[in-house]
């Protein structure tokens, strides 16, 4: 291994040679490890996930790096990155034959990690623990992970409290949903349990205003003017939300071009986010 500048020695990485080496067995073969669940641990892919994950492990919280892998020649350029992480973390090193044999795909980013999140807070607790003026996204059957991903992104960026899922969505810690969040899985809270009925109505208890984001909505999002805590409720793309949520809550829709497919989950989400993060004094 050549020199590595910053402070970050040669002697701290591990070079992989055989692409079946056990020591970075939690890699192999990515994308069907993904599709069988990871039981709490996950793939970080790309230096934008990777900082993300330096930062939760730098924390209190759930998230921890358990170990990651490299292509070589990207480790020198990755030497601040790679300084935020405790000095007794196993970082493993391999040339891109090997890595793209253990990932079982080309890795063009050449960058992975693999960490472990504790289970998240029971969905009763993550809501009485939000704060008396709050903005959470509740996503109900939403299955596509880029979606997944862009609700994470689009809290981040526009200052919810916390994301709310109903059980039916799929895993937030899926590899391609955390790539598609920028890393935003990692730091904003989440839950993911119950039908999207036992989500509405804890919030509800809790004294939220829940509004459901339909395009047959009664209300345009930005004639909205909040309270203090609000639910902006998101369904999947197609079906949308089901008559039992519209019928029991108020709708919100985001005016378009008549004559076009509603917005897929991603833009609605931002659009409807920044609508009420404004509106609620929120952003600059």
């Amino acid at each position: 291994m050549p020199a590595i500048e910053d402070g970050v020695g040669p002697d701290r990485f591990i070079e992989i040679t055989d692409p079946g080496d056990l020591r970075i067995a939690e890699f192999t073969a990515i994308r069907e490890r993904d599709l069988t669940g990871r039981q709490g641990k996950f793939i970080a892919e790309g230096t934008v996930v990777l900082s993300m994950l330096a930062k939760a492990h730098g924390g209190s919280g759930p998230v921890r790096a358990e170990k990651l892998l490299l292509l070589k020649n990207r480790v020198a350029g990755l030497s601040d990155l790679i300084g935020q992480f405790p000095d007794d973390l196993p970082i493993y090193v391999a040339e891109a034959s090997v890595l793209d044999a253990i990932a079982g795909f080309h890795l063009h980013r050449g960058v992975l990690a693999l960490g472990s999140r504790a289970a998240p807070p029971d969905l009763g607790h993550l809501i009485a623990e939000l704060p008396e003026s709050a903005l959470v996204l509740v996503g109900c059957g939403i299955s596509n992970h880029d979606n997944i991903g862009a609700l994470f992104r689009n809290a981040a960026g526009f200052t919810a409290d916390a994301v709310l899922l109903d059980e039916t969505c799929c895993d937030p810690l899926y590899r391609k949903a955390l790539r598609v969040s920028v890393g935003a899985v990692l730091a904003v809270p989440y839950a993911r349990q119950g039908s999207a009925e036992e989500v509405l109505g804890t919030l509800a208890e809790a004294g939220f205003e829940i509004w459901a984001l339909s395009p047959s909505g009664t209300v345009e999002i930005g004639a909205i003017a909040p309270g203090r805590r609000v639910a902006l409720v998101m369904g999947t793309e197609g079906e949308g939300l089901p008559a039992t949520i519209l019928d029991r809550f108020r709708s919100a829709r985001i005016a378009q071009a008549p004559g076009l497919d509603s917005l897929n989950v991603g833009t609605a989400s931002g659009i409807a986010l920044y609508a009420i993060a404004r509106a609620m004094g929120r952003l600059g």
